[in-house]
């Protein structure tokens, strides 16, 4: 079988090289299975750089969600031969691969019906926004969200999930363009903080008041101007540090306002209760039978353009997730 091994440090166009291995036995509890689509994240391209938290010995499969058919399982296993998932396999053995085997355990079923791009879209980028807004913003219909850099990956997942929840969403994006699509997406209002200055529109847009939850995957002086939009006893709920630079929190300003800084850590939380996140992803499963979700894709790429869709992340100008067809 064919598959993208990470060989060295570097961009990706020097860190990957397409690779024949052979075929991995399955064990006790493991499955087979075929993969038909997976999502680039950003973290795939620092994962090249060596520049991600998680180090691993080269070479190694970079492709964190994936989504596909099972053609293979092993004796007493719950789950079936053509059975469609979404599956989260574990470096040093990623998705970006024909095929791959899994614990049973790493699989969510989806229905027949599910478009696999789309199902590959969905996973980290949707449980990570559904965690933050649901269970640590303990978001409420009527509520006012802003949603930094919405037209990204898990931006473009909470703009979705806040309108389904009832609340009036606020998306900030870089250009016009992207500022279109976090408007095609359900955004109320919609902010280029490239040309203005997002906190005045915010407490312009609530008469003062403020949002009641900031979704921030970026960080960073984006960060900095938020605390001056957030309402009395709102959260901030921190994501990423997308913009590269991670903020000093002035904790008198925090109290005088009395707002709370979250920790939004998925990974974390999928390895402290896993059982929750099968009940997020049922959640999810629901909202889109439901058409309240509908995962955003920028593009499809082949197998053999790995490296170009990377480039292509990695220049930032993309929205929503990129999708490579296996």
């Amino acid at each position: 079988m064919k598959a993208w091994q990470i060989v060295q440090h570097g961009d990706p166009k020097d860190a990957l090289r397409l690779a024949t291995l052979e075929r991995p036995k399955l064990e006790r509890g493991q499955i087979r299975v075929k993969v038909n689509a997976a999502a680039l994240n950003f973290f795939d391209i620092l994962q090249c750089q060596g520049t991600y938290q998680e180090k691993h010995t080269f070479p190694f499969t970079p492709g964190a969600e994936i989504a596909g058919q099972i053609i293979e399982v092993t004796e007493a296993s719950e789950l079936s031969i053509g059975t469609f998932v979404i599956a989260t396999p574990l470096l040093p053995n990623g998705g970006l691969s024909e095929e791959i085997v899994v614990h049973e355990t790493e699989v969510f079923t989806i229905p027949d019906d599910f478009d696999l791009q789309k199902a590959a879209a969905m996973f980290i980028t949707y449980q990570t926004a559904y965690y933050a807004l649901h269970h640590l913003g303990n978001i409420e219909p009527n509520d006012v969200l802003l949603v930094h850099a919405g037209s990204g990956g898990v931006g473009s997942a909470a703009i979705q999930l806040g309108k389904a929840a009832g609340a009036t969403v606020i998306a900030t994006a870089g250009t016009d363009e992207k500022t279109q699509v976090c408007t095609q997406l359900g955004a109320d209002y919609s902010i280029n903080y490239q040309t203005t200055n997002f906190a005045e529109e915010v407490n312009k847009i609530t008469q003062g008041k403020g949002a009641d939850i900031i979704f921030d995957p970026v960080g960073g002086s984006t960060f900095d101007l938020s605390r001056k939009c957030i309402a009395f006893e709102g959260k901030i709920l921190l994501i990423g540090f997308a913009g590269g630079k991670i903020s000093d929190a002035p904790t008198n300003h925090v109290l005088i306002k009395n707002y709370s800084l979250v920790g939004v850590h998925w990974g974390y939380m999928r390895k402290k209760t896993p059982d929750r996140v099968g009940e997020i992803h049922n959640q999810l499963i629901q909202l889109v039978k439901e058409k309240k979700i509908n995962p955003l894709i920028y593009r499809s790429y082949s197998f053999d353009e790995v490296v170009q869709a990377l480039d292509e992340l990695g220049d930032r100008k993309t929205y929503g997730k990129l999708i490579i067809t296996i």
